[in-house]
């Protein structure tokens, strides 16, 4: 069988997999643009830290719904079309936001820009795909989403202090454009075509869901509420930010190093899934046992670094699966994620109202992590 990647022009993979990895980086960074800034931005719309989260919470609504009908326009004609429109949804949402101050325009431009890194993420990893990018470069785009997330962090902070409220905004338009441009320059990828049988129903793919769930998701819920957990610990904000990142940004080594594993030694990748998840598993007992601040950065790192290896072998997987839809399965197996987060980030934060001041919630994400061993053995070998 002559593979969608295989057909592509050698000359046209190169470009390809650059466009991928530029939608990866820049269209998450505004996942976490906004929550980089929280604090000027209630000050900015005059209104609460709460209100400000709600931004977040608009992205991921959106974010989620675009992507499975993105995974099947990308099969049907081509992740180029599909990336190029999700750039132009990205720019779009942060240019309204930028106009002024009003909450219900900044809803309305955050469900916007979440339509835009909805689909970016499921066109960007089907553009490596089509590139020729096996599980290394696959678990570099990986790499690249952590990245774009992480230096919003690093960044918008000190251009906001230095400008004004607009910067995740005005950055988030300028890298949106930048990726767009990659993505026009793409040519000779072309698409797998209409399936006759839809991904919703392939129950080979759940198991892979599960197993995002329990690295991804756990891991963006953990690094929802790892600070104010250090914080009501007796950490300061500042050392409770820099060990929280390492939930995020560990994942920048592990994406990429989980795929080189498992091309150097692909009977063993069941092994380095099931480990990995032990790994979480006992980085969130780590911070859940309450103890010294250096046990809980050990946690905080063990949990980062573990949750990134499972990336590259779970989409690869999805998309042995399914040849002839590959986007639609990337994008059925990162919508499960995408669910847990959502229902999954209020519930821990339930725990902070228990006995223990968040601890039951991090005990639970430790659980739910060890949930997803029996999976592990649906993973083809």
């Amino acid at each position: 069988m002559v593979t969608p990647a295989a057909r592509t022009p050698g000359r046209a993979r190169g470009a390809a997999v650059a466009a991928g990895l530029a939608i990866g980086c820049f269209l998450t960074w505004n996942v976490s643009s906004v929550g980089a800034v929280a604090d000027p931005l209630a000050a900015a719309y005059d209104t609460s830290l709460a209100v400000v989260g709600l931004l977040t919470t608009a992205l991921f609504v959106t974010h989620l719904a675009a992507q499975l009908p993105a995974g099947i326009w990308s099969d049907r004609f081509g992740p180029q079309r599909v990336g190029l429109a999700a750039c132009l949804a990205a720019a779009l949402g942060n240019a309204v936001l930028l106009v002024d101050t009003s909450l219900g325009l900044a809803v309305a431009g955050r469900l916007v820009v979440g339509l835009g890194s909805g689909a970016g993420f499921v066109a960007g990893l089907d553009l490596v795909r089509a590139g020729g990018g096996g599980a290394m470069l696959q678990g570099l785009y990986g790499g690249a989403t952590m990245a774009g997330g992480g230096l919003a962090l690093l960044i918008v902070p000190p251009l906001t202090d230095a400008t004004s409220w607009r910067a995740p905004y005005a950055t988030g338009l300028a890298l949106a454009l930048v990726a767009a441009v990659l993505v026009i320059g793409v040519r000779g990828v072309r698409p797998v075509g209409r399936t006759s049988r839809g991904v919703l129903g392939d129950a080979a793919l759940l198991p892979l869901g599960a197993l995002q769930v329990a690295s991804f998701g756990l891991a963006v819920i953990a690094g929802n509420w790892i600070v104010p957990l250090l914080e009501h610990q007796g950490a300061t904000t500042a050392v409770a930010g820099a060990i929280g990142s390492f939930v995020l940004l560990a994942g920048i080594v592990t994406r990429p190093l989980g795929g080189a594993l498992a091309n150097r030694w692909p009977g063993r990748r069941r092994g380095l899934v099931g480990g990995s998840l032990v790994a979480i598993s006992a980085g969130a007992l780590l911070l859940a046992a309450g103890g010294p601040l250096w046990l809980s950065a050990l946690g905080s790192l063990a949990l980062g670094l573990a949750a990134g290896l499972p990336f590259a072998v779970v989409f690869e997987a999805a998309q042995r699966l399914r040849p002839d839809a590959p986007a639609a399965a990337i994008a059925l197996v990162n919508a499960c994620a995408v669910l847990a987060i959502l229902i999954g980030t209020p519930l821990v934060g339930v725990g902070f109202d228990l006995p223990g001041d968040g601890l039951v919630g991090f005990a639970g994400v430790a659980l739910l992590a060890l949930g997803g061993l029996p999976f592990v053995r649906r993973l083809p070998p």
